[in-house]
């Protein structure tokens, strides 16, 4: 008589997803539990802070204006579709009678919402962005390859690396007046003037963090280049640029973060629109709701940073050659 002995079921699986969400528990509590003391704390201390327009904003009163924010976005997208209708119907009654007739097209003039607001800004600094790196990355590297190159822009990198953006925006503001004068602008004024003040605030992080990372490159790379007889242009390709990214990309981080903070002083400052235009409006309103207003944009604008530096992040994560490396 043959025995078959039935081994119990190895219980490795079932630990193995146990560990797992053991593991990952912390990393989806913990922020929940920051958030929550967070807004804890909020809560406890507006209410025992009085200001001229009243009482200071909790959770809740920011979240009701969010709400109020979110209507009126809607209410103006109402009317402007209305707005466009009408237009439509009065062109066709025309056409209809005087078939000659061409008809003209008018733009919606009513009052950015809140949410125009946030376009208007993100569009600003992510072309200001742009022409800082295309104009730091390969000066950046040039820098790092080259002694001499580094010598002689390291002097006005110090220089002009710690201006603040409230000194560079009179100076590039009358330029642009000056020099940008065309009777049907490709774009406005405002928007250039922020655009370029933001590129040259945000020049300086980049450039010096490719310059680093370019430069200390491991010797045992550029000896494999020398040996492998690569041209300049493969060197860059192949050795220069997959050995720096880590630094390039970490200054592309700190760029984008400064352009935003410096872009949001410049529109307060100017007056141009975006999302400190919106900030000066509201505390120049001086309304009960002003400061729940105001606090929904720096929620906003702390929220807007947070998810370009993700971004970032995730692009770097892709375009990096080791994947193994520990990003955050």
């Amino acid at each position: 008589m043959t025995t078959i002995l039935r081994l119990p079921s190895s219980p490795s699986n079932a630990n193995s997803v146990l560990s797992r969400l053991y593991q990952s528990t912390p990393a989806l509590l913990l922020p929940v539990i920051g958030l929550l003391m967070f807004l804890a704390i909020w809560n406890g201390v507006a209410k025992s802070i009085d200001t001229s327009l009243g009482q200071f904003p909790g959770p809740a009163q920011v979240f009701e204006q969010a709400g109020a924010l979110v209507d009126e976005h809607v209410a103006q997208r109402e009317k402007a579709d209305a707005f466009y209708q009408r237009q439509e119907a009065r062109n066709a009654e025309r056409i209809a009678q005087d078939p000659t007739y061409q008809p003209k097209i008018r733009e919606f003039t009513g009052a950015p919402t809140f949410f125009d607001q946030i376009w208007t800004s993100l569009y600003t600094v992510m072309v200001g962005f742009f022409i800082a790196s295309v104009v730091a990355v390969p000066l950046g590297i040039l820098c790092g390859l080259s002694k001499s190159a580094y010598t002689a822009i390291n002097p006005l990198i110090q220089l002009f690396k710690p201006v603040s953006p409230l000194a560079w925006l009179p100076l590039v503001t009358m330029v642009v007046s000056a020099l940008y004068v065309s009777e049907d602008p490709a774009f406005s004024k405002s928007f250039v003037t922020s655009a370029f003040t933001v590129s040259l605030c945000c020049l300086w992080p980049t450039l010096i963090n490719t310059a680093v990372g370019v430069s200390n490159i491991e010797k045992d790379l550029i000896n494999v280049s020398k040996v492998l007889r690569l041209t300049p242009f493969a060197h860059l390709t192949k050795i220069v640029l997959p050995s720096s990214i880590p630094m390039i990309f970490t200054g592309l981080r700190l760029s984008l973060g400064i352009g935003w903070m410096v872009l949001i002083a410049a529109e307060m400052l100017a007056q141009n629109p975006g999302l400190g235009k919106f900030v000066w409006d509201e505390f120049q309103n001086g309304s009960s709701e002003s400061l729940a207003r105001i606090m929904v944009a720096v929620l906003t604008i702390g929220a807007i940073g947070f998810v370009l530096d993700r971004l970032m992040l995730s692009i770097q994560r892709a375009v990096s050659w080791d994947k193994s490396s520990v990003l955050r």
